[in-house]
Parts: structure tokens; sequence; C-alpha cells
């Protein structure tokens, strides 16, 4: 802790409640002004709030794998910029850059007070498409980047306030939907205008050295608080690993394994045992794997401490390059974000359990069910692109059964709306509804996954599944039973075809896809469960 943050309690509370405005306000901007579903009604994206050397002082809660790798896009930006003016905003998604997967966009603008640089507001967004070799930029049997769409280096897109349009104009023409991407680039950089005129009105009540002291003050805090935090944990050093079911290439399962030693006020997360990256899409780059392990870390130990760089310094996150946790270019990396991130909090929530066997929790669906559709739309004769996840069974723990049908540990989205699905496209959602029996028994009872059925109406049109947790179920603990995994069918006439987790394929006219989502992991012993959950299971259909 640098000391020079301290501030009384009540300044510091202003100025934290104040800093975390700044970034709400922004998110709710670029939810408001999006043109796509995807960020409209998803709110498939993130925005924060940095200090001038790009630390993370507040963040707007949303999306937690953005949020814990957006700092390394920071630093990238600061890096590859060397020096910035008033209206400059960087924009980059290369995962090796400090990007995370492609369809994610970062936008990092400087904030200046006068002519000091004193701050850096960013947000990010998930395109329905940055071009690739299939529509939604989701291939589920990609075995390079370049096949993943269009990879954007760190460049300035505005320079001094003035759009680069020719810039512009190569990003534009690489991607199926140009009109959907331009108003959510749009959105991006109305969220960032928001972010620094939300931030200098801060500046202009308290002054700028009170602000600067405050933003010291705040990552100070939470350094403190978790430190706090960890000292009441035992020293202690645990194994756990999981799978992947596979790559989308090759059949065989990517091992997962890490090791957590406690010591004193820090915490040593090391993923030096997993596998050496895979040929298919499910390699994960270091950022995302960060972002993984600081929003396991928070949630066991406290997740109301605020989540900014001071809460991560205790952290100690150890990699090997070239493996499914710290790709190396140019290895295809959309589901790492997406799928092997779900699994990083996996195998640490079950390392920490054995420290802290009291905050165990049973395996969540462990999956995004990420599901992309795209083609011609027979109505206007213009490409579409349709992306989203679906939700499942939520885990069970120590303190009650786990959730139906929701969202999960790194994706915080929403529901698509069934409405604003065969509004925007040409597709018809038939089905929607809870899968009974899918969560894991226990004493406490995993949550049920969901069944989502997607017909295709007057065209052919390509979809891609990027899924997991068809093999491999959700595991139970404490004596509880697993989830019931999740299963991909392809709906014809007249019969039904099993599909893989991770595929690309070809729906014809009238056909539709089925998505069932894994149920979660069960807690404790069935035998112990109460006769009157017993009951309630049985009157509400759930076993």
């Amino acid at each position: 802790m640098s000391g020079a943050g301290r501030m009384d309690p009540i300044s510091l509370e202003v100025m934290r409640h104040g800093f975390a405005a700044v970034a709400e306000e922004m998110n709710a901007n670029l939810v408001r002004s999006a043109y796509s579903p995807n960020i409209k009604e998803r709110r498939d994206c993130s925005s924060a709030l940095f200090d001038a050397e790009g630390e993370m002082v507040s963040q707007a809660e949303s999306i937690p794998v953005h949020l814990g790798a957006m700092p390394f896009s920071v630093r990238a930006a600061i890096r590859h910029a060397g020096s910035f003016v008033a209206g400059d905003v960087l924009v980059l998604n290369d995962p090796y850059s400090g990007g995370a997967h492609l369809p994610d966009i970062t936008f990092v603008s400087p904030v200046f007070n006068g002519e000091r640089l004193i701050a850096f507001v960013a947000n990010r967004a998930h395109h329905a498409d940055v071009g690739g070799k299939e529509p939604g930029s989701v291939a589920g049997d990609a075995v390079e980047i370049y096949q993943e769409g269009l990879r954007i280096p760190v460049i300035r897109l505005w320079k001094a306030g003035e759009l680069d349009r020719e810039l512009l104009s190569l990003i534009l023409l690489n991607v199926r939907t140009p009109d959907e991407r331009w108003g959510d680039l749009r959105a991006q950089y109305a969220a960032c205008q928001t972010g620094m005129e939300r931030l200098l009105a801060v500046v202009e009540r308290r002054g700028v050295d009170r602000v600067l002291q405050g933003m010291a003050a705040v990552l100070d805090y939470s350094e403190r608080r978790m430190r706090t935090e960890m000292q009441r944990i035992p020293d202690g050093e645990a194994t756990f690993e999981d799978v992947l079911d596979d790559d989308g290439i090759e059949s065989r399962p990517i091992r997962l394994a890490v090791t957590v030693a406690v010591r004193g006020d820090e915490v040593v997360v090391d993923f030096r045992a997993a596998d050496r990256q895979a040929a298919g899409p499910i390699n994960a780059v270091q950022a995302v794997t960060a972002s993984a392990t600081y929003f396991a870390v928070r949630a066991l130990t406290d997740p109301d401490i605020p989540a900014n760089a001071g809460c991560y310094r205790p952290i100690r996150l150890v990699t090997r390059p070239g493996t499914v946790v710290d790709a190396v270019a140019p290895a295809p990396v959309v589901g790492g974000n997406l799928e092997t991130a779900q699994r990083i909090v996996d195998v640490v929530v079950g390392a920490w359990s054995k420290i802290v066997p009291k905050r165990a929790i049973a395996a969540c669906q462990g999956t995004m069910n990420n599901v992309a559709i795209g083609g011609t739309d027979p109505r206007t004769g213009r490409a579409y692109t349709l992306y989203e996840t679906i939700g499942g069974g939520y885990g069970a723990s120590s303190s009650g059964d786990g959730e139906d049908g929701i969202h999960s540990h790194m994706t915080n989205t929403l529901n698509t709306p069934i409405e604003a699905v065969e509004t925007a496209y040409p597709l018809r959602i038939e089905r929607y509804e809870l899968i009974r029996g899918s969560g894991g028994d226990g004493e406490h009872r995993g949550g049920m996954g969901i069944r989502r059925d997607i017909r295709v109406l007057g065209h052919d049109a390509r979809v891609s599944l990027l899924t997991d947790r068809r093999r491999n179920a959700p595991y139970g603990v404490n004596g509880g039973r697993p989830g019931r995994t999740g299963r991909n069918v392809l709906l014809r006439v007249g019969g039904e075809g099993v599909l893989p987790a991770k595929t690309s394929m070809t729906v014809r006219a009238g056909e539709a896809i089925s998505i069932e989502t894994p149920g979660g992991g069960g807690y404790g012993s069935v035998d112990r469960r109460a006769q009157e959950a017993v009951e309630r299971d049985r009157r509400e259909g759930r076993v």
C-alpha cells in the first residue's frame, strides 16, 4: 500500500461512490445508445474508470470476464500511444495485444484537466460480428485466430477529436453487418464522452488534487480489505483439476489444473500444470485467466470489497506461456474468453473449498452456451448476425439451493427476449423452458438448466455453437450429486440429431436447433435434504 492514499472515512466513501457512479453512468449510456440486441438487450458490455497510470479505480458491475481483463487493454493502449492529447480515442480487440477475444472491442479515452492527464475512461462491448469464417465470429471449429475475425491493434480511431474515416472504413468493410457495428461503435464513443464529463464534474466540485488523492485512497482501501480478509483464512495449499469436454477439433478432454496457496495476507494461484494450448478455439490469453482468477478470489472472500486494482494486489497469478490458460499467437481464442474462463473459476473454487470447506459451492453450469446464427434476412435482403448466450443451473451451497436458469460466474448478461429475437431476425423461438430434474440432488439442490429451441425461417443459415459440459457434468460438493450435462440437437422434419458441443454448420430453412443447458451441482448428501424441501421438489416437478 502506498500510504499516500489515506483519507478520512467520510471523504473516502463520497469519492468511492462518485467514481463508481462515473462507470455506472458510462455503461448505462452505452446500453441505451447501442444498436444490436446483444448490447441493448443482453447488456454484453462493461465500463470502468482508470487512473493516469492505468490502474482500475472503479467499474460498472456488469460482465466479470470483461472487467478483470480490461486493465490489460488500458495498459496496452498507454504503452502503444506514448502520449495523448484531448479528444484521442484508442480502440483495440487483439487478444495478443491487451484484448481478450476478437468480438470484444475496447475503447480507451484519456481525461484531461486543462493540459494535465488525470485519468482514463474505458469500455468494452461484445460485437455480434467482427468478420471471420463464420457469422457471429464464434466459429466452433477455428484452428487459428485469422479465422476468427478482424484483429484490431491499438489504433487511434479518433485523433484529437477527429474521426479517422479511413480506419473506420477498413473496419466496417470486414464485418457482415456494418450499419449495426457503426451504431455500436458510436455508442461506445458516446459512453467515453459521458465518462469524461462525469469525472470532470467531480473534479470541478472537489478539486483535481483531492480527486487524485481519492483515487489512490480507494485503491489502498480495497487492498486493506482484501488483505484483512486473507488473514482470516488459514494458511494452506490445495490443488484441483477439471476438464473441458474438447476443443472442437479433437475429441480428447482439455485438462485445467490449479494449485492455490494462501500465505498470510496473500494468495498464489498457479496454473502451470494446465494442458498445452489446444488446436481449437478454447485457448485463453493471460488477461482472461487473470480476470477469472480475480473474480473467483473476490467472490470467495468478500464480494463487497470494491473491485479495483487495489483489490487484486494480494493475488499473484502464475501461468506458463503456450498453455490453454496462457496462449500464444496464432492460437484461436474466442472460446477461451467464453468457455475456458468458466472452467478456470470452477477449478479455483474447487481448490479454495479444500482450504475453507464452509465456503464451498458446487459447480454452476460451467458454460456460456454460445449460439451464433447468421445469413441473409429474406425480409430485407440484408445480412444479419445473432449472438447470444443461454443461462443454466447455478450450483448449490451450504446456504441453500442453486438458482434456476441464470447466467453464472464470468458472464452476467441478461436473457435475450423472445420478442427482440423475432423482431430483429428471421428466427422463431419455439420453446423456452426450465429442464425439470436437471439440477444435482443433495441436501441443497443445484439449479435447473434451460431448453431453448430456435427455428430458422425462410432461408438457410450458418449456425455456430460453442458450448461445454456436454460430456463432463458440473460437480457436486460435500456429497452432493452432479448436475445434468447439456445437449445440442438439430430438429428436422421427421427426426433429430445430436450435435457436437462445438461446431459450425448450415441449418436449412424450417429446421431448428435445440440447446439444453446443464444443471448446477448439488451440495451435501441427499439424505439430509429436509422433508419440506423434498415435498416441494415433487410438487414443483423438480425431480
